[in-house]
C-alpha cells in the first residue's frame, strides 16, 4: 500500500516539561478538563450562576468520571488485564490509556449530582451548562490515543492516514503502516457537537437537561460510525462491536429524553443558582432588573422634587441686594389700598 502523505505518530508518548516527564495521554486529559471547566463557567455565569461553581462541582465530577471510565474499560476489556500472562496491576495504569466514555459520563454524573446537591443546584441545569465543554474535552482527550498509537481504524492510503509503528500494529497487518486516524475523526466530530449544542441552546433556549441530551445524541451518532471503522479487539454482539450497541441505545434514550422533557417541562429554568451574583460581584439578572425598576422610580421621584422646587422658585423672590432694591409690587406700595 503506497501512501503519498500521512500523519506521523510521535516517537514517544511522553512530553517533557523541563526535567519533569508527562505522559501525552495524561496531558491531553488535563487540558481537556481545564477547557471544559472554563467554558462551563462562562455558560453558567451567563445563565445567572456564580463564578467558581462549575469548578467546585468538577472537583466531584472529574474523579468520579476517571474512575468510571477506567472501570468500564477494564470490565469490557478484562482480557487485557486478567488471565495467563497478564498483570492485573496494569489495570491501574491509567496513563497508558484506556478510558471508556460511557463509564466516565455515567459515574461522572453521579459525582456532579453529589456536588450539585451540596450546593443546592439542579443537576439538569448544570449539565446543560457544561455539555459543550465536555465535548471539547473529548476532542482534546482523543489526541492521547495518537500519543499512544492506539484505537486507530482500518488500513488506508488516504492522505490523512496515520502512520503506526510496527510495534503497535495488528498482528495480521504488520506490513501495513498507515491506518484511518479514528482519533482525529472523533476529535473533529466532538468539536462539531460542541458548536451544535451552543447554537441550539441559543436558538431554542434549551433547559432542564435538554442541551446535555442533545450533546449525548449527537456524540453517539458520530461514535457509531467511527466505532465501525476501528479494528482493535472488542466484544462482538450480533455482528456489531459492543460500543456500537451502546452508542445506539444511549442515542435512543437521549432523543426520548429530549421529547419527553420538552412536553413535561418546556422552556428554560429562570433561576439556576438562587441568590447568585455574577463574576464581577454585580447582582444576577433578576436582581439587576429589580434594581433597575427601583432606580427608575427614584429618578422619577427626584425629577418631581426638582419640578416642585422650580415652581416654588418662581413664586418667591430671591434674597439679597437685588431683591431689596427692586420696587415693591403695586399691592404692597405705601398709601395705596386695594
Amino acid at each position: 500500500m503506497n501512501t503519498l502523505a500521512f500523519i506521523p505518530s510521535p516517537s514517544t508518548g511522553e512530553i517533557h516539561l523541563g526535567p519533569v516527564p508527562l505522559r501525552g495521554y495524561a496531558f491531553c486529559i488535563i487540558i481537556g478538563v481545564f477547557l471544559a471547566v472554563w467554558l462551563g463557567n462562562r455558560r453558567w455565569t451567563a445563565r445567572g450562576g456564580r463564578t467558581g461553581t462549575v469548578a467546585d462541582i468538577a472537583v466531584w465530577a472529574v474523579p468520579f468520571g476517571l474512575v468510571g471510565g477506567r472501570l468500564y474499560h477494564v470490565i469490557t476489556d478484562y482480557q487485557l488485564y486478567f488471565g495467563e500472562g497478564r498483570n492485573w496491576v496494569d489495570a491501574f495504569r491509567i496513563w497508558d490509556g484506556g478510558l471508556g466514555i460511557w463509564g466516565a459520563i455515567a459515574l461522572g454524573a453521579v459525582g456532579a449530582w453529589i456536588g450539585c446537591r451540596r450546593r443546592g443546584i439542579p443537576l439538569p441545569a448544570y449539565a446543560d451548562a457544561v455539555a459543550p465543554g465536555i465535548a471539547l474535552a473529548q476532542a482534546v482527550g482523543r489526541w492521547g490515543n495518537w500519543f499512544n498509537q492506539e484505537l486507530y481504524g482500518r488500513p488506508t492510503d488516504l492522505p490523512w492516514a496515520v502512520e503506526i509503528d510496527r510495534a503497535h500494529r495488528p498482528v495480521e497487518s504488520l506490513d501495513v503502516a498507515t491506518y484511518h486516524p479514528t482519533f482525529l475523526y472523533e476529535s473533529l466530530w466532538c468539536i462539531g457537537v460542541a458548536f451544535l449544542v451552543i447554537w441550539a441552546d441559543r436558538r431554542f433556549r434549551m433547559g432542564h437537561g435538554r442541551a446535555f441530551a442533545l450533546y449525548v445524541a449527537a456524540y453517539t451518532a458520530g461514535r457509531f460510525w467511527i466505532e465501525y471503522l476501528r479494528i482493535d479487539d472488542a466484544h462482538q454482539v450480533l455482528g456489531l462491536r459492543l460500543n456500537n450497541w451502546t452508542a445506539l441505545g444511549v442515542f435512543l434514550l437521549a432523543v426520548a429524553y429530549i421529547v419527553i422533557s420538552h412536553r413535561v417541562s418546556p422552556g428554560r429554568e429562570e433561576v439556576v443558582e438562587p441568590g447568585a451574583a455574577d463574576g464581577d460581584g454585580r447582582p444576577s439578572a433578576s436582581a439587576q432588573s429589580d434594581e433597575g425598576v427601583q432606580s427608575e422610580t427614584d429618578a422619577q421621584s427626584d425629577a418631581a422634587a426638582e419640578s416642585a422646587g422650580s415652581d416654588e422658585g418662581t413664586e418667591r423672590p430671591a434674597s439679597g441686594p437685588a431683591a431689596d432694591d427692586a420696587p415693591a409690587a403695586p399691592s404692597e406700595q405705601p398709601g395705596r389700598r386695594t
